[in-house]
Formats: C-alpha cells, structure tokens, sequence
C-alpha cells in the first residue's frame, strides 16, 4: 500500500487484488486467504481489506460464501483494470504537477 497515494487504501486493496485475479495468480474458483490474513500481511486494518473485498463483490469479481470464505468468481475486464492504474497514474502525476495531457506526452515519448 502506498500511503502517498491520495486514493482510499481500500480503493488500492481492490486494485491489487483486481489486478492480481487479471493476471492469473487467482482463477474462477480460487479462494482468497481470509481478510484478517490479508489486513496482516498489508499491515492495515481488517475492515479495509473487507470493505475493498465488499466492492469486488459488488462488481461481480468475488462472491462470499457463508463457511468458505471469499472466492474469485470471475476475471475482471482487462480495459477496466487499465483504466483503474491510469487512473492512479494521473493521480499520482498530478501529485508532481503534471497534468494529464503531459503525461500524454510523456507515454509519446517512450513508446
């Protein structure tokens, strides 16, 4: 977690763990460790990771199973995983004082 970042860490919880299920180190059907194993091993408190765990369910990526825990019912859209770290890139340009057409040019520059 990076406590520079002005997003909610529970926002930052969901984008790890979306970006985690996107890339294949969890598939359908995978269970995730429980919330208090992920808030230890985060170093944050356990209603953040539930409350990033509630909103991946609320998106359709994880279902809770009463006695099973959470699992990972689908692999989010990948455009929308890329969305949410360009997001978190303008934010974190914005923190140095660039604007979004800078980081355009930016990626212009380099690719």
């Amino acid at each position: 977690m990076d406590l520079n970042d002005p997003r909610p860490l529970h926002d930052q919880v969901a984008e790890a763990i979306r970006r985690a299920v996107a890339e294949g180190s969890y598939a359908p059907g995978d269970r995730l460790p429980p919330a208090r194993d992920l808030a230890e091993a985060l170093g944050i408190n356990a209603n953040t990771v539930l409350r990033a765990l509630r909103d991946l369910r609320d998106e359709g990526v994880l279902e809770f199973r009463r006695g099973r825990g959470v699992s990972v019912l689908s692999r989010p859209d990948p455009r929308s995983v890329l969305e949410e770290r360009l997001r978190a890139l303008l934010a974190e340009a914005s923190q140095y004082g660039y604007r979004r057409d800078d980081v355009i040019d930016l990626i212009r520059e380099i690719s």
